[in-house]
């Protein structure tokens, strides 16, 4: 699948759908729409990480993929939960993060409408809305407290262990058994003699991710101590679906989750670490003689990263300011040697939707930084909620460690929406009007402020 700035009406031009996809699909939607709210996600969830990407409907021109029918299902399921539903639909309603996601994805689909000027750009520019801002909005109504947060994790434990057996079968058979499905390549990479396992997804990059990012929320699963032996299976399968992807990014990601956990000792001291790592780049950027994102192009775990690249990437989007910051540029390809190949999600935005989707993209993160921040310190002296919001933010510093080396481009960024959802439903929930003695409350009747 090409990324959405790189070639506008291109894809499959006939139908492709396994009949055991078929029937997945169809009985996920049928969940999806009669199972009680707290569990409509399983399906939806299931369907998504076990259906390669591929795998569509061509019709009349437009390609309606199988995770893009699901999303409508739950839409259409939403717009029946508002007639029965007093209040938002939303945990805590509409947020400052919403605001920023959801103009950072509008300003995206404007921008490459407006590049391209042809009605292919403009459907196209539809299905990503549907894909981005439609999969969001609908796990905002779906997480919404912390059984939702308990009931997402277990599945994608769940999902990561099967993942992983199939990523292990890669490595000896040198075939990937979602390839017999269709949308997804049958054999996998191989890069300086390593097989990287991809399992489902369109590259072993984001399979690797999507399991290092889930390294922190499975130590939250374990840690609340509701189901630590499905969080010990989530351990372990994204363990293992971060070695066998053979890739830098995704074990840059699992570390710097573990880093973030282990910072727990400090998690007053926040600020210091914060200006201690300023300070570390203003001095590397005073004594190196490239820029000091060139740093990036240092870092190989795997003996055959692509480093030097992701730098050159980062390199070029500063050069060529110019070129994007309007409506994002249809020209990156001609900056330099396999500038096409947006692999960092920071430069993806830019190029897609210019400065203002990139600014809206960081105040998001920011905000999302902002509110775990505020929630910490609301709860401080709770060990088991600050552990529920440190491990959420944890989560978030992996996943913006991932951005530098890939871009969110097939299901992957599923996971990254859910974990928006459980940082906006942890974060909304209001403090109540009357006070009560810290004694007598329990873990689950301490709220969370808003801030």
């Amino acid at each position: 699948m090409p990324n959405q700035n790189h070639d506008i009406g291109g894809g499959a031009t006939v139908s492709l759908l396994s009949p055991i996809v078929l029937i997945g699909m169809l009985v996920a939607i049928i969940l999806i729409l009669v199972l009680p709210r707290k569990y409509a996600i399983v399906p939806f969830l299931l369907c998504t990480f076990f259906v390669p990407l591929g795998q569509q409907v061509v019709l009349g021109g437009v390609h309606w993929l199988v995770c893009r029918i699901l999303v409508l299902s739950g839409l259409v399921r939403l717009v029946v939960m508002k007639f029965n539903l007093k209040g938002s639909l939303i945990s805590g309603g509409f947020n400052s993060v919403d605001q920023a996601f959801f103009g950072c994805a509008l300003f995206q689909a404007v921008a490459v409408t407006l590049l391209y000027m042809q009605s292919q750009a403009l459907i196209n520019q539809l299905g990503f809305l549907i894909d981005w801002a439609g999969t969001y909005f609908l796990l905002r109504c779906l997480i919404r407290d912390r059984n939702d947060i308990y009931t997402t994790l277990k599945v994608l434990a769940f999902v990561t262990l099967i993942l992983a057996v199939f990523m292990v079968r890669e490595q000896y058979t040198l075939q990937n058994a979602f390839g017999a499905l269709g949308g997804v390549q049958s054999v996998p990479d191989v890069r300086e003699g390593k097989i990287r396992s991809q399992g489902v997804f369109q590259h072993a990059l984001m399979a690797g991710t999507f399991a290092a990012t889930l390294l922190p929320l499975f130590l939250l699963l374990w840690k609340s101590g509701k189901a630590k032996s499905i969080a010990t299976i989530g351990l372990v399968g994204s363990t293992i679906m971060t070695i066998t992807s053979q890739s830098s990014t995704p074990l840059l990601a699992y570390v710097a989750g573990i880093i973030g956990v282990c910072l727990w000792t400090i998690r007053k001291q926040m600020r210091m670490v914060r200006w201690a790592i300023v300070i570390t780049l203003i001095s590397l950027a005073l004594v190196m003689k490239a820029p000091v994102w060139f740093v990036i192009a240092h870092i190989d775990l795997t003996g055959g990263s692509s480093g030097y690249h992701r730098a050159e990437l980062v390199d070029q989007f500063i050069r060529h300011l110019g070129d994007w910051w309007l409506i994002g540029t249809n020209n990156a390809a001609n900056w330099g040697f396999d500038m096409w190949d947006t692999q960092n999600q920071y430069v993806n935005i830019g190029e897609t939707g210019g400065l203002a989707a990139f600014i809206l993209f960081i105040t998001m993160i920011t905000r999302m930084f902002k509110r775990l921040g505020k929630a910490r310190r609301a709860v401080a002296g709770y060990n088991k909620q600050e552990w529920l919001v440190w491990f959420l933010g944890c989560a978030l510093f992996a996943h913006l460690t991932a951005f530098f080396g890939v871009n969110y481009f097939d299901q992957s960024k599923v996971s990254w929406f859910a974990l928006m959802a459980m940082i906006s439903a942890v974060t909304n929930i209001q403090t109540p009007t009357t006070k009560v003695t810290p004694k007598v409350l329990n873990y689950e009747e301490i709220y969370v402020p808003v801030g």
